[in-house]
């Protein structure tokens, strides 16, 4: 019996994969894939000839990467996790279909059981080995479910991920020592710049202006250029009522006049290692999941803030809640994320092999 079943799993599995494969090459397939080409061409304005041009080939392959496909996610962000996860859909081919075989194999047990039960039947075995039969189909349909949706799970997350950093790298800035506020997507500060997102209400904001600005301990204030020999752009993000981000930041940090014990304040001091956000949409869009999570964790994030890091990779760092810790963000950015180490063509730079 237990011969029958594992050979039943090895046809089913053989003929799926046979099915799979005819079906890809199939008429009806290739003349989807025909008519999916064309509405491609049409609907992102390339036009449905081979193109000719380097500039339509380019058009044509960005308007395929970026077609949505079932769940929301582009092609592009789906053959990302299947680079990061390259036997993520073959294990959930796997499970899934084990789990298919053991259900057919759950309803040919479940039949000789019901046939040793009644009687009479000279091709039905005894009722403990058809019962054992059925026990085992049914703890393998639930393990192999269990472990095929397990998968599933795994790869919508990897896909949420991906697809936030997309988000992430399309929020534009321009920077504060620029006169034509020209906007610059965070996606060109890649391999070159690390960019530290700190976001709160008009009091953290101020008081982020002023320890960038002013000397505030005994020594002379060097944070700017600390930042940007460790490659640091800090883009402040200031929210208002409703979790809105303003429009005119660049007016308020203009405006922030010095306190007691801000020796030498100057507002432009840091320029050089200052961001404004730009597209206020966009900006409320990809921080509204941060601010939900820093609301379930009870943080006062219009009050005391909190800081995304995100490396020259693009990658986030870390997340934080309250004025970015300098001396540690200065001393331990190269260990965290490691020029030398990570980002390759920087040998030149940074020193190494």
């Amino acid at each position: 019996m237990h011969r029958c079943w594992a050979g039943r799993i090895a046809i089913l599995l053989i003929c799926s994969g046979n099915y799979l494969v005819a079906d890809a090459f199939s008429p009806a397939r290739q003349a989807s894939r025909t008519c999916t080409t064309s509405a491609l061409g049409r609907n992102s304005g390339v036009h449905a000839l081979p193109p000719t041009t380097e500039e339509e080939k380019k058009a044509q392959k960005e308007a395929f990467l970026q077609e949505e496909t079932f769940g929301g996610f582009t092609v592009k962000q789906r053959l990302r996790e299947e680079v990061e996860s390259p036997f993520r859909q073959v294990r959930l081919f796997f499970f899934a279909s084990t789990a298919g075989s053991a259900l057919t194999a759950l309803y040919f047990s479940a039949l000789s059981a019901l046939k040793a039960s009644i009687g009479g039947y000279e091709d039905a075995p005894p009722l403990n080995e058809a019962l054992q039969t059925c026990g085992i189909n049914i703890a393998g349909v639930i393990v192999c479910s269990i472990l095929a949706y397990r998968e599933w799970n795994i790869g919508n997350a990897n896909l949420a991920r991906i697809a936030k950093g997309g988000a992430l790298a399309k929020l534009e800035v321009f920077p504060a020592s620029s006169s034509t506020q020209e906007r610059t997507p965070l996606a060109s500060y890649r391999r070159s710049s690390r960019v530290l997102i700190a976001a709160g209400g008009p009091e953290y904001i101020s008081q982020l202006a002023r320890s960038l600005n002013s000397d505030q301990l005994a020594d002379d204030n060097v944070l700017p250029e600390r930042l940007e020999e460790v490659d640091v752009v800090v883009v402040p993000v200031l929210l208002t009522t409703g979790n809105q981000v303003a429009t005119d930041l660049q007016e308020q940090w203009k405006a922030v006049e010095a306190q007691e014990g801000d020796r030498n304040f100057d507002i432009a001091r840091a320029n050089r290692v200052v961001a404004f956000p730009t597209g206020a949409g966009a900006w409320e869009s990809y921080l509204e999941s941060e601010i939900e999570t820093a609301e379930k964790q009870g943080f006062d994030y219009m009050n005391k803030g909190l800081t995304i890091t995100v490396k020259k990779n693009g990658k986030v760092l870390r997340r934080a809640t309250g004025q970015p810790q300098w001396g540690y963000l200065i001393g331990a950015m190269e260990t965290l994320d490691g020029s030398k180490f990570g980002m390759p063509g920087d040998s030149e730079k940074y020193g190494g092999p």
